[in-house]
């Protein structure tokens, strides 16, 4: 995208994938492709596979848009990535289940949140994906940005420690601090944890 122009605002490139405009795909492959990268990339370690995922992730979207009209796009192509991302990991890693980074992390977070809604009920993925959000907003930007390095972006503690600038003996006791928090909450808001 030219520097020297204003970026177009989420809602503009909604209304071009709603148009059935294919502008729309290169605007946001500009606007959020390093986004959608880092998202999968951590989870794959693998730059061509992460790009394939954005690529994958683009595609999904203009197929999705319309009927879906996301708010902050964002945050949903990032999303979309990084399930295309966690899907490739586990099929690549069905054979040799453990021992990975990705596995740890989010074997972490499942002590918290546990394996996920019951079934396939799109219903309750989307109340835990809410109140997670909710709950990420009552947090300090200091203790947001170190969880989600660790498990969105899925970086080892050390390195999540180094890009917000604390040891990493701060970063796991802000992890650990977080992963109470976050566990009365969701038992607060109704979930089984």
């Amino acid at each position: 995208m030219d520097e020297t122009k204003p970026r177009m605002s989420d809602a503009g490139i909604v209304a071009l994938y709603f148009a059935r405009d294919e502008r729309a795909v290169e605007i946001s492959r500009e606007k959020y492709g390093s986004w959608c990268m880092a998202a999968a990339e951590g989870i794959l370690s693998s730059r061509e596979d992460a790009e394939e995922c954005v690529n994958d992730a683009l595609l999904r979207a203009w197929n999705a848009i319309p009927p879906e009209k996301p708010a902050y796009l964002g945050a949903f192509l990032a999303s979309i990535a990084r399930r295309i991302a966690l899907d490739r990991y586990r099929a690549e890693t069905a054979e040799k289940r453990g021992g990975g980074g990705i596995r740890l992390c989010l074997d972490e977070l499942a002590e918290v949140v546990g394996d996920g809604p019951a079934g396939e009920d799109p219903g309750a993925e989307n109340g835990l994906r809410d109140a997670l959000e909710r709950w990420l907003r009552e947090q300090s930007p200091e203790q947001r940005r170190i969880f989600l390095l660790r498990y969105w972006y899925a970086y080892p503690v050390a390195e999540a420690a180094e890009k917000c600038g604390v040891s990493v003996g701060a970063a796991k006791m802000s992890l650990g601090r977080s992963k109470k928090r976050l566990r009365k909450f969701l038992e607060k808001e109704g979930f089984q944890v």
